[in-house]
């Protein structure tokens, strides 16, 4: 056999047919089942080196200052060492890229080189699954950063959105990695949460639609997508991160599953991650009601199922149902979690010493060592070709930030702007005289979600440059409008209390023709920002002292277009009727400012819809539009729960006239199929895009529903008069929900169909009746309506 040395250097050399590593074992025949390969390979495997695929390692999670992840610097220094753990296997590799400020051609060596070290350290030279975050781009350095999330859902286009995972994926298998943390599938609940941002929106069929568009792009390119976070999570008591969730079952099936489920069903996810969280007392990490008779047993999914980071030692030191690691790795494996992330406290010894004393039963242990053997094998990791350097290309300086992804970056932020309201202010005027103020307006802070590698890794970090290059508003702006004579004032911090700047942000706003303020966030980690993980707020006020920035800039008079960078939106009803416009971004990645500017200038004719909804009050607001009557303005509570901009609305520079065209029957069957069509024309002078919504009202059924839900929508692009007809096939098994009996049904019965501008701007009704008996649906049913523009 070779040294340890030139194994490394040639791992190919360390299998041969005398060892059950050996090219020649049915194991590493490409041509068998995989099946049958997974089967062959597990029965030659000791109890230690099935634990072995079932852990991960962090290098470097210990050494960055401040926690990324909740105590994760007492945790991860209970991790076994690299040499210890490679002798039996590793299941995983955590964030190798994702954790430093490396380049991208130093960390694809890196990891490279410790696939090489592990291939040549375990028996059967089986390497590791390599995962990054890639929520807002690659989260690496250098890498292109996209918009957060929540503008994807402001696009109202999966398709576009497919088309950005997809070069996500591909910067991803340059680097040598196999599986991305994204996308984030839950359902806005509470805009108090800090991690708000990262969710697609408020609507489940808005974010299952354009979830499952990012599911398909990444997988597109090899690269495991990872849903995230099963289930449950963003319906935490008072958003706070983690909370315990109070929800019921029918909310469950109907408001927080669906994007899952489509997820798993048309697009293949091949891994989930469960919520921190706990419903009803159980910790979803625990929970095999969720983990398998729900995900697997009726589902079908037959992925992988890894932890969030340390949320297996979470069973123990905060939920308080396990005893020790041991118990926990217990309660989880139970459940049907698989993989440990990002270390091994749990699914090391304390496992192996259950498995021997016979308090976790090894078969529990094969059939997690099976899902994620199968995973290596579907990822060509168990080939006898495989190289750890097949990432790389004959050393060449690696670019992940190409042109390409740049310009989607750019299609995808100009797309996800809203224009909330406009008074005639915008566009700008190539000639006036701007005042550009505010926390935000020269600083490329507010351009960046929490996964986002300067945000994520920053306070770390400070001298870390942002490794793209990314302009502020008032650099584009001044691009985008040379003639204008613009004046700089910053005013406040985004949360800082000095008041100091206010008397010179008020002065230029006095002398200027039109001051344009940009406020929002800051995000961050756990506490370190205004928006992101761990930073939540206990009410919907702008941070700091900005509104009373905004106050002193409206009192001078000028015109004020309000342009809000923010994580979450934020109460401005005292400010409505008194602003020039409003524009609305969130977090648009490092093409947000000439995006933002675009929209202020007239260059980019705005298309972007709310996918949440904006509140008028500060308090009050926790919920969102998908809500039954009594959730809604009513005599019997002095709340006023209205928001101030809809879920579904923004505003545009051209004009769109709709006819309805086609007959639509007054009666369907329960298992029949609504067609609703309409003609959207470009009735102004310039080019622009418009968004067809399609809404369902029931107004009688066994059970409350929401006044009305999304189950249909088109973006449809047009020329100055031009006219296009989108045609929605509306099955009835969209009308499906949880009834009393606790299973989903269509029920007949009258309900409307809306088309809408948003979800409180409806341009025409349709009544139909469904006939025919009660229908039970289950996971073959019709989720999504099928559109067509013509």
């Amino acid at each position: 056999m070779t040294s340890s040395a030139d194994a490394r250097s040639h791992p190919e050399a360390f299998a041969n047919d005398d060892v059950d590593g050996g090219p020649d074992q049915p194991w590493r025949d490409p041509a068998l089942p995989v099946d049958e390969r997974v089967a062959d390979l597990l029965a030659r495997m000791t109890v230690e080196e099935k634990v072995g695929q079932l852990r991960s390692i962090w290098i470097g999670g210990s050494a960055t200052g401040d926690d990324l992840a909740p105590h994760q610097h007492n945790l991860a220094d209970e991790t076994p060492s690299w040499d210890v753990l490679i002798g039996d296997g590793l299941g995983q590799l955590t964030r190798t890229l994702g954790t430093a400020p490396v380049s991208p051609t130093q960390g694809r060596a890196t990891l490279a080189r410790l696939q090489a070290e592990l291939v040549a350290g375990n028996r059967f030279g089986i390497p590791a699954i390599a995962h990054e975050e890639c929520l807002t781009g690659f989260m690496t350095l250098g890498a292109t950063i996209f918009p957060a999330p929540l503008a994807w859902g402001a696009t109202f286009d999966p398709g576009l959105v497919e088309r950005m995972a997809a070069q996500i994926g591909t910067a991803l298998r340059l680097v040598g990695a196999h599986q991305g943390m994204a996308p984030v599938l839950d359902v806005t609940r509470d805009l108090r949460w800090g991690r708000t941002e990262e969710t697609i929106g408020e609507d489940p069929y808005l974010v299952g639609t354009v979830g499952t568009g990012y599911v398909r792009g990444l997988q597109s390119t090899g690269i495991v997508a990872t849903l995230k976070h099963f289930a449950g999570y963003s319906s935490s008591r008072a958003g706070r991160n983690a909370a315990p969730v109070s929800i019921g079952q029918r909310e469950l099936s109907d408001v927080i599953l669906p994007p899952f489920e489509m997820a798993v069903r048309d697009a293949g996810a091949r891994s989930v991650m469960p919520s921190y969280s706990e419903i009803d007392g159980v910790p979803t990490g625990a929970d095999a009601g969720i983990l398998t008779d729900l995900l697997r047993d009726e589902w079908g999914f037959a992925g992988t199922v890894v932890s969030d980071y340390y949320a297996v030692s979470f069973l123990e030191l905060l939920h308080g149902v396990a005893d020790g690691p041991a118990q926990a790795a217990a309660l989880a494996l139970a459940a049907g979690l698989d993989v440990e992330l990002p270390g091994a406290r749990c699914f090391g010894a304390p496992l192996l010493d259950a498995i021997r004393s016979g308090a976790v039963p090894e078969g529990l242990v094969d059939r997690a060592v099976t899902r994620v053997l199968r995973q290596k094998c579907e990822l060509g990791l168990l080939d006898p070709d495989w190289r750890p350097d097949r990432a790389a290309d004959d050393g060449d300086v690696l670019d992940l930030d190409p042109p390409q992804a740049r310009d989607l970056a750019r299609q995808i932020a100009e797309e996800s702007v809203v224009l909330l309201g406009n008074a005639g202010t915008l566009p700008l005027p190539g000639d006036a005289r701007i005042a550009v103020v505010g926390p935000l307006a020269d600083d490329t802070t507010g351009m960046l979600g929490c996964y986002a590698f300067p945000s994520h890794l920053g306070r770390n970090f400070p001298e870390l440059p942002t490794g793209v290059e990314i302009r502020t508003v008032w650099e584009a702006l001044g691009a985008e409008l040379p003639g204008a004579e613009l004046t700089l004032a910053t005013g406040c911090g985004v949360d800082s209390p000095d008041r100091t700047g206010l008397a010179a942000a008020r002065s230029a706003a006095a002398g200027a023709d039109v001051c344009v303020a940009v406020l929002g966030d800051r995000a961050g980690m756990f506490g370190s920002g205004t928006s992101g993980e761990g930073c939540d707020v206990a009410d919907l006020r702008l941070p700091g002292i900005q509104e009373e920035l905004l106050d002193a800039l409206v009192e001078t008079g000028t015109p004020v277009v309000l342009v809000l960078l923010s994580g979450r939106p934020y109460a401005l009803g005292r400010w409505a009727d008194r602003l020039g416009a409003i524009v609305q971004a969130f977090f648009p990645g490092q093409e947000g400012g000439g995006a933002v500017a675009g929209v202020l200038a007239g260059r980019v004719c705005p298309s972007g819809r709310l996918p949440v909804s904006m509140p008028r009050e500060s308090g009050g607001q926790p919920g969102t539009y998908l809500t039954p009557k009594l959730g809604r303005r009513d005599r019997v509570s002095s709340v006023d729960p209205t928001p101030l901009f809809p879920f579904g609305h923004g505003l545009s520079y051209t004009r769109f006239a709709w006819e309805v065209g086609g007959d639509v029957p007054a009666e369907v069957e329960t298992d029949g199929v609504l067609a609703v069509e309409v003609t959207v024309r470009n009735v102004g002078d310039r080019a622009g895009a418009d968004v067809v919504q399609l809404y369902l009202h029931d107004p009688v059924a066994q059970v409350t529903r929401p006044v009305v839900q999304l189950v249909g929508y088109a973006k449809v692009r047009l020329e100055p008069g031009e006219a296009r007809t989108v045609r929605f096939r509306m099955h009835a098994e969209l009308t499906s929900f949880t009834g009393r009996a606790g299973h989903r049904i269509v029920e007949p019965g009258e309900i409307e169909l809306r088309l809408s501008a948003s979800s409180a701007d409806h341009r025409h009704t349709f009544r139909v009746r469904l006939v025919g008996p009660e229908r039970k649906v289950g996971h073959d049913r019709r989720m999504t309506t099928e559109v067509t523009v013509g």
